[in-house]
């Protein structure tokens, strides 16, 4: 991101304030809902990837931790038991499922040219944004279509760290709503460490020295994004999915129309 124009990094700064406040607010949506919007600024996925899980990794710890010892906190005053924010029944089935497929994506990532990871994130993300839309998000009652699901979640979340709308119904159908962020949180922590280790492992460049500028603009969504989780427990989010959905719709057609035009030039 050396030669980048000013405007470019204010706009990639802004981007990394909305994945913080998306990410610890919904416990998802952090990589999916900010992507195609910073590939839009520059495409680089290789660039952004390394910068995201890292952040990933420090502020679902962070969060975590705090939910349990605010539940602790909350057990010594009313005198009962210390309530879990973290289902690890559910985790227990996810992780055999999307371990192998999340390896598979992640040598993908690194060996397959920024152009058909770009394009790939492009076209998944307008799957996604039309089920927003239309409000009609991956759901099943099946156990196999479950697994189907999960497995895939584990190679999307391998190439490209967008998997969370695959996974989330599954995980919504198994797990309480207050559990929900952090057990997620959890899940995504353990993936994204073995994408880093992959990508420290190969060679890959991770960006230590944005993190210097972005680490504080994700920070300061993460604060934002902690109060909007509130909300969440108790309001409708229906429009604001909506909304979103028709955002990311744009721009991911834009962004594949961009690249096609790329391609036939």
């Amino acid at each position: 991101m050396a030669d980048l124009a000013l405007w470019q990094y204010l706009v990639i700064a802004l981007l990394f304030v909305w994945g913080g406040f998306v990410r610890s607010g919904l416990g998802f949506g952090g990589a999916v809902l900010t992507l195609p919007f910073l590939l839009m600024v520059h495409n680089a996925p290789l660039v952004y990837l390394p910068i995201i899980s890292v952040h990933l990794l420090l502020f679902s710890a962070l969060t975590v931790v705090q939910a349990h010892f605010r539940s602790r906190g909350q057990a010594a005053v009313a005198n009962g038991a210390v309530t879990t924010t973290v289902n690890w029944a559910f985790l227990r089935y996810a992780f055999p499922l999307m371990l192998i497929p999340k390896l598979i994506g992640v040598a993908g990532v690194i060996t397959l040219p920024a152009t058909v990871v770009s394009s790939f994130i492009f076209v998944v993300v307008a799957v996604y944004a039309i089920s927003y839309i239309l409000e009609r998000p991956f759901k099943s009652n099946s156990r196999k279509l479950d697994a189907f699901f999960m497995i895939l979640g584990g190679y999307v979340s391998g190439t490209s760290l967008i998997a969370a709308p695959l996974v989330v119904p599954v995980a919504a159908s198994r797990v309480a709503r207050h559990e929900l962020r952090d057990t997620l949180f959890v899940l995504w922590f353990v993936l994204v460490a073995i994408k880093l280790i992959a990508f420290a492992w190969t060679g890959i460049d991770l960006q230590w020295r944005h993190h210097l500028w972005l680490l504080p603009c994700a920070a300061v969504g993460h604060g934002f994004g902690l109060r909007f989780h509130d909300y969440t427990l108790r309001g409708d989010t229906r429009l604001f999915f909506r909304v979103l959905g028709a955002g990311l719709l744009v721009v991911s057609l834009a962004g594949l129309a961009r690249m096609l035009a790329q391609a036939l030039s």
